[in-house]
């Protein structure tokens, strides 16, 4: 059954107060996170929450010296941070339950099911990138669109168009159906609970690698602009 999105329009533009819900308790989600595995930190007796932490960030390092290289990629360790976690939960929060009121109007979905949200977080990451080519790389970033003549430079303009339309889009379209495909396998009453545990665990590795992809991504775009001149 098709749910109803709560909103309310506002200086002539529409708000989805679920989508913006979802965000809030996704950022809270990340903030008590972070706080928890860095508060009392312990060198010789570590939690376990701690532990986790202290991979995650490794692994990011991981992504981001891979792509942008240890020498100009340090100062990208945080955002790369943020970005997997808050991606990671934000896919996350739709598979427990949901919440639908009688009015069939949903409240509580994963945000990144939301192309809006999806494509918020890619105009953020689009934008750095060109920014920082611009003011830290200004000499290399705009002759390189001088490299491509004749039919290349159409072909080159299409490419950083498509960009940040696939990076949203193939977030948004992975959450979105995962929570389609609960949706359905929950009509089907007693025979969906086996199916449902099933595809449950399916979409918390799907939404591991898509927070993957998106981070691996954005330091990708970041590295092109940032540091062109040495190859990149």
């Amino acid at each position: 059954m098709e749910h109803k999105v709560p909103g309310i329009e506002l200086l002539g533009l529409h708000f989805d107060l679920s989508a913006l819900l979802m965000i809030a308790v996704t950022s809270i989600f990340v903030l008590i996170l972070a706080i928890s595995g860095a508060s009392k930190g312990s060198v010789t007796n570590p939690s376990k929450l701690q532990n986790f932490m202290e991979w995650v960030v490794e692994f990011v390092e991981g992504i981001v010296g891979s792509t942008i290289g240890s020498k100009h990629g340090k100062p990208f360790i945080a955002l790369g941070l943020t970005l997997i976690m808050y991606i990671f939960i934000g896919n996350m929060l739709g598979l427990p339950f949901s919440i639908v009121t009688s009015e069939h109007v949903s409240w509580w979905k994963s945000p990144t099911a939301d192309i809006a949200v999806t494509a918020g977080l890619t105009v953020i990451v689009i934008g750095l990138s060109h920014y920082l080519g611009i003011t830290r790389n200004t000499k290399h970033y705009f002759a390189h669109y001088f490299e491509y003549k004749g039919a290349m430079l159409p072909l080159h303009l299409i490419e950083v168009v498509s960009k940040p339309l696939t990076l949203a889009f193939r977030l948004y379209g992975n959450i979105y159906a995962g929570e389609i495909m609960i949706s359905v396998i929950l009509g089907a009453s007693w025979f969906g609970i086996a199916p449902l545990f099933v595809w449950q665990g399916f979409s918390v590795f799907v939404g591991a690698i898509q927070a993957f992809v998106f981070t691996m991504l954005t330091m990708v775009y970041i590295s092109q602009t940032l540091i062109h001149e040495e190859g990149h």
